[in-house]
């Protein structure tokens, strides 16, 4: 008996570590990661970097009795702990911090056909998730929803029950401020239109168009437009019982208006399929016809579709494997990766057309074309990682870059299909480039770059996109304040972080008046220094320093003083480029380690914005102190990052947060934008391989090693060479291809 328990424990331990052994990266993944907790991602079907995202729509809408709920505000189109679905919605922003696109909501419902959002959305569940494909069951219609993706399409599955079924196509409601559209019948099955977005983040000149072709693959028993109609006079209130919108039959040619939709019913038999196909451009209607066509070939199924983007999926997940660590910790490193290639995204279509950046022409382009540059977060680690795992990309990002120079006259600050919506601080296109160029991506003009660079780093205020406020910069070293709220701090040491990079860059193309001047500059974050407080402090028009100030005034997103999202606490140790003067402002290493720590023991750290997402790794510049980054990383980690909906500390922006995990997981870490090095941790795995590229970094691995037991290093090798620093370069740490932890339980303090 006791043998057969024993036969039974060891054949059950080899079905577990069998299962494990057979796992991909793919199904580490849970898109279901910061749904909530403001990560503002969603599980919605898309492939990598995919122009289409499919993602179920449950922010707006809600059922009778909490109608209050319906006026809440969301950047989002999708909240883990909402369960309210008003549709799916086509082409989605994941983890910014303002409401855009989440259009084109399309939604299956059953019996008697209502247009009315808030009347015809439902309740599901079922819900599942993973790479290229979501799931959920409607209970108020028993309706099976399946969603799948092509870089350019979408198609969606409907399992219907015996009855009139409906499937409409809202164009009113979604997360953009714009509700304009048109649309017409192709034929019985077909629809094209075009849906008005933008204003992101209240820009309202903002403003862009997508194109879209829908195909269903079953000719509908009737079909038609619907359109609000607005109540006469201005006190005027709707009488739900009478109905506010009126259905046109679909021998009307054509519709317009601020919120239409199509509808079609259908008598379908118990657990009928249909589906419905998406192609959509920001070219043309033509154009996304063509991208429906070709992605969507006559004879595609959604199963094939779906196998297409796992493979997709996990073909990329692939570029790093990870050995060792929990199942947990896993989890978030491949969902990390994952939030990582959702933008930018690409924005040609299949014929290589895009529309210009600022512009009325329509341009072609033979390499892929990328939008959504929320580059104020992802300047800081995200490009980084790009360059290291994905050099291809990255080169068609600068490409890109450079081509919006050319098209607007101006790199990019925060750019959404097309548009600079001047979001956020800066000056940030700068390190992206800098730090792409001198870590060997040099495919690109650089003398070009250079005179793009040098004119928003030298044009007076009036004339400058990027520094509206260059003139006081340029003068005195410093933006002194304009009013109590204007982030004149935050603006000043954007500039430093970009005008070093960009010193950096001129002297190593033999510019040395150029380097000497941005170097000098780069400094002027020492006239923000206050003894008082040992922190930044803003600066009034008069040259003093503000007062009454508070350095804690700011924290948790509240309006502060010189500083944006954030306050004095988070942006003081905001100099990566000159660590050593700030060590001198504050009287030493000792008095500076004591007061970083302290932002940590007080709880002025903010995980969830990006100024100080870099101070953990500040302590590796003090010989003896390192045990502190090693403890503080990992602590954040395991707080901070999980594999549950509030899995990540705040917005993603973007992949910015989800690169900080990637970095600080693998146990190396870019913490000064546009310089080409990484401060060492302890890694969490006890071996990476990152797959290179060899056209770019001449060999096709890099292996980091953990060995032994704790969690503080030892020692490390690269190579074969013992080093004694935690600062390395990138060029030493591709050369040597392995870098090897020695770890130990206990911290080598001073």
């Amino acid at each position: 008996m006791k043998k057969q328990i024993l036969l039974s424990a060891v054949l059950i331990c080899i079905s577990v570590f069998s299962a494990a052994a057979q796992k991909e990266p793919v199904d580490y993944v849970n898109p279901f990661v910061g749904t909530t907790n403001y990560g503002t991602t969603n599980p919605g079907a898309l492939t990598p970097h995919g122009m289409m995202s499919v993602t179920p729509f449950n922010v707006m809408g809600v059922p009778e009795g909490d109608k209050d709920k319906d006026k809440q505000w969301w950047s989002t189109p999708y909240e883990f702990n909402n369960k309210y679905l008003t549709g799916f919605a086509h082409v989605n922003l994941s983890g910014v911090g303002c409401p855009e696109l989440g259009s084109l909501l399309l939604m299956p419902t059953t019996g008697k056909l209502d247009v009315d959002y808030h009347n015809y959305g439902s309740f599901y569940e079922g819900e599942t998730a993973n790479p290229g494909y979501y799931t959920n069951i409607l209970d108020k219609y028993n309706v099976k929803c399946e969603l799948t993706a092509t870089p350019r399409t979408s198609m969606a599955r409907f399992t219907f029950p015996a009855g009139q079924s409906n499937i409409l196509l809202n164009l009113g409601e979604g997360l953009t401020n714009e509700s304009g559209a048109t649309v017409r019948f192709v034929n019985d099955r077909e629809i094209e239109g075009t849906k008005l977005l933008g204003t992101f983040c209240y820009n309202p000149q903002a403003v862009f168009p997508i194109y879209f072709v829908m195909r269903i693959n079953k000719v509908p028993a009737k079909r038609g437009y619907w359109k609000m109609m607005r109540p006469m006079g201005v006190e005027a209130q709707w009488d739900d019982t009478a109905g506010k919108y009126k259905l046109y039959t679909a021998y009307t040619k054509e519709i317009s208006g601020d919120d239409i939709g199509v509808w079609f019913t259908y008598d379908t038999t118990a657990e009928e399929v249909i589906e419905v196909s998406m192609g959509v451009s920001f070219v043309s209607i033509e154009n996304a016809r063509l991208n429906l066509e070709k992605e969507q070939p006559f004879g595609t199924t959604f199963d094939k579709l779906r196998a297409e983007a796992r493979k997709r999926w996990n073909d990329d997940l692939s570029r790093i494997k990870v050995e060792g660590g929990t199942e947990e910790q896993k989890g978030v490193f491949y969902t990390a990766m994952y939030h990582t290639m959702i933008h930018p995204n690409i924005l040609q279509d299949v014929s290589g057309q895009y529309p210009q950046m600022e512009g009325d022409k329509i341009l072609t382009t033979n390499r892929n074309r990328y939008t959504v540059f929320s580059l104020w977060d992802t300047y800081r680690n995200y490009h980084q990682l790009m360059t290291l795992v994905y050099p291809e990309r990255q080169m068609d990002m600068i490409h890109t870059m450079m081509g919006m120079y050319k098209e607007h006259g101006w790199f990019p600050k925060w750019e959404l299909y097309g548009r600079e919506t001047l979001t956020m601080e800066g000056d940030p296109s700068i390190p992206v480039l800098v730090d792409s160029w001198m870590k060997g991506l040099q495919d690109f003009d650089i003398d070009e770059a250079y005179k793009g660079m040098y004119k928003s780093a030298t044009t007076p205020g009036k004339d400058n996109l990027m520094r509206p406020d260059n003139d006081d910069y340029m003068s005195k070293g410093y933006v002194p304040m304009e009013s109590q709220y204007d982030n004149s701090v935050s603006h000043a040491l954007e500039y430093y972080v970009a005008d070093y990079a960009l010193s950096t860059l001129a002297e190593a193309l033999g510019k040395k008046e150029d380097a000497k001047l941005f170097r000098k500059r780069s400094m002027g974050y020492k006239n923000y220094y206050s003894k008082d407080f040992g922190t930044l402090r803003p600066i009034t028009k008069e040259g003093k320093f503000y007062e009454p100030f508070d350095p804690k005034e700011g924290a948790n997103f509240a309006p502060s003083p010189g500083f944006h999202e954030g306050n004095a606490w988070n942006y003081t140790f905001f100099v990566p480029h000159d660590i050593n003067g700030l060590v001198k402002l504050m009287g030493g290493d000792k008095k500076f380690v004591d007061k970083l720590q302290s932002v940590f023991d007080e709880g002025n750290y903010d995980p969830a914005n990006e100024p100080d997402i870099a101070y953990p790794y500040l302590f590796s510049r003090f010989k003896g102190e390192e045990w502190r980054t090693q403890k503080l990383v990992k602590e954040l980690l395991a707080k901070y990052f999980t594999t549950k909906p509030d899995g990540i500390p705040g917005n993603d922006d973007t992949g910015t947060m989800s690169a900080w995990a990637i970095f600080s997981m693998m146990g190396f870490y870019p913490d000064c934008p546009g310089v080409p090095e990484y401060t060492l941790t302890t890694p969490t795995f006890d071996k990476v391989t990152v797959q290179l590229d060899p056209n770019y970094w001449g060999k096709k691995e890099l292996v980091i090693k953990k060995e032994g037991q704790g969690d503080y290093i030892k020692e490390i090798r690269l190579g074969n060479k013992k080093i004694n620093k935690y600062l390395i370069s990138h060029d030493d740490l591709i050369k040597a291809g392995e870098i090897t932890f020695i770890v130990t339980e206990n911290p080598n303090k001073k």
